[in-house]
């Protein structure tokens, strides 16, 4: 079967230097796809007259030594939450089968302009909260590592399609841990950015006051340059942080010799129960940036479950408040999933909420007090190694405190680093965190790791 090269960076080097075509690329993605798909369901829909148009023009500016970037020509997929013109972008919902937006999300429209190619649109959860589902249109998505086991929600396409190798990058969400989840399961670095660096514009919405736009790829290094196509102000919208984008890219190489870094050991020791193959990975990539040059000690943070309560009534609030219209409409049109979770959500009462938004604005003061002294932050990205896909409860999310909703509710930025395997050969993940606007040392210090160990080189297919 045709393979992509390994990752976007290199596959980028590849291109500039003609070495390789981007209409060969386009057609070994598609190609892959097709094999592929069948069996992963990463996509809802390919897009093969769009990707051969947009891999033709970046193919004629490379012969004419006209390359926009290090993005020109990179085969990718957008989630199938993220508005593309004339294309349907469903949700994964039966509610909006026949969508077919008139724009595309600003997102879209940026990685379009820095010349990537569209591949398609890949599964998700339905509108990014209800699944793994199997009464919805379209099958849920399957982990490459183990097509019988889950890839974590909801940005379960863009993780299974890059870790099949079918694209170099791809869009995802993450409202409580939707890009790191399926990064940590499925041995990616994903990304959730600070809150507001990127656009939301276009994309549907789950929570307004969680919902983060980021990128999913193989390499830290893949998602910085696909963060920089991200990042910046965008007046259209409102949560859109008004400030220069930073520079993701200048000091990436720049190790992490004398960085401050804590690790939140309690949370994945003694808040919930995790694998060891899990805590093994969290001490590996804690002794890995040990030996670069860091500072590593231990930092204490209210418990877990404090963090769980409020985020997940803030989003199951929000979300409810989201979906009435429908709910009140359509209701047995949404998968069973879903539709009782926005049930249970409907419960949930304006005081609840408002109790939840104080605390939250506690905990962001505890972090931010306990970061004080302290560059970075690590922790477990998931509790396990990926459980089959027709195990995972139907309220799996309030079952046991999960590790990232944290960090979208602090809206730090939060990035996943695979740093191992475990039972059944699966991949396990960390994440760095850092301080708000800090999205360039958490790239830094996830770089430094995945230069020192060789994760990189293990594939799933």
């Amino acid at each position: 079967m045709t393979e992509l090269p390994l990752g976007l960076a290199a596959t980028a080097r590849l291109i500039a230097a003609r070495q390789i075509s981007p209409v060969e690329l386009a057609e070994s993605a598609l190609t892959r796809a097709a094999a592929l798909n069948p069996v992963l369901h990463a996509f809802i829909r390919l897009t093969p007259e769009l990707a051969r148009e947009q891999a033709r023009a970046a193919e004629a500016r490379q012969m004419q030594g006209a390359l926009k970037g290090p993005l020109d020509g990179i085969p990718i997929g957008h989630k199938d939450i993220y508005e593309t013109a004339g294309i349907p972008t469903t949700g994964h919902s039966r509610i909006l089968e026949n969508h077919v937006p008139d724009r595309d999300a600003t997102v879209v429209r940026a990685w379009a302009e820095a010349g990537t190619v569209t591949i398609g649109k890949t599964a998700t959860h339905e509108f990014a909260w209800g699944g793994p589902s199997f009464d919805l249109p379209w099958p849920p998505a399957r982990n490459p590592w183990d097509p019988s086991r889950f890839t974590g929600g909801s940005s379960t396409g863009a993780g299974a399609s890059v870790a099949a190798g079918i694209v170099l990058g791809a869009t995802g969400s993450d409202t409580g841990g939707s890009i790191r989840g399926p990064a940590g399961l499925c041995g990616l670095a994903g990304i959730k950015p600070t809150y507001g660096l990127c656009s939301r514009t276009g994309v549907l919405p789950l929570a307004h006051s969680l919902d983060t736009t980021g990128p999913i790829a193989w390499t830290v290094e893949d998602c910085a340059l696909l963060l920089r196509a991200m990042a910046g102000h965008d007046p259209a919208d409102p949560s859109s942080a008004d400030r220069p984008a930073p520079d993701l890219l200048g000091g990436l190489e720049g190790g992490v010799k004398g960085l401050r870094i804590g690790i939140i050991r309690h949370f994945h020791e003694q808040d919930i129960t995790t694998s060891p193959a899990v805590r093994a990975g969290v001490d590996h990539l804690a002794d890995v940036l040990r030996q670069e040059g860091a500072v590593v000690s231990e930092v204490t943070l209210p418990p877990l479950a404090d963090f769980h309560a409020a985020g997940w009534l803030i989003l199951m609030s929000e979300a409810h408040a989201v979906h009435e219209p429908w709910l009140r409409a359509r209701f047995n049109e949404y998968g069973e999933i879903l539709r009782e979770r926005l049930a249970l959500a409907a419960l949930v009462t304006a005081a609840d909420y408002l109790q939840a938004q104080r605390r939250r604005r506690w905990l962001c003061q505890q972090v931010k007090a306990a970061m004080a002294d302290l560059d970075l932050l690590v922790t477990a990205a998931q509790a396990t190694e990926a459980p089959p896909i027709d195990q995972v409860p139907k309220f799996a999310s309030l079952e046991q405190p999960g590790l990232t909703i944290p960090f979208n509710l602090t809206g730090q930025p939060a990035l996943t680093v695979c740093t191992g395997f475990g039972a059944g050969g699966m991949p396990v993940g960390a994440q760095i965190i850092g301080k708000p606007f800090e999205d360039a040392m958490v790239l830094r210090a996830g770089h430094a790791f995945e230069r020192a160990t060789n994760w990189r080189a293990r594939r799933a297919m």
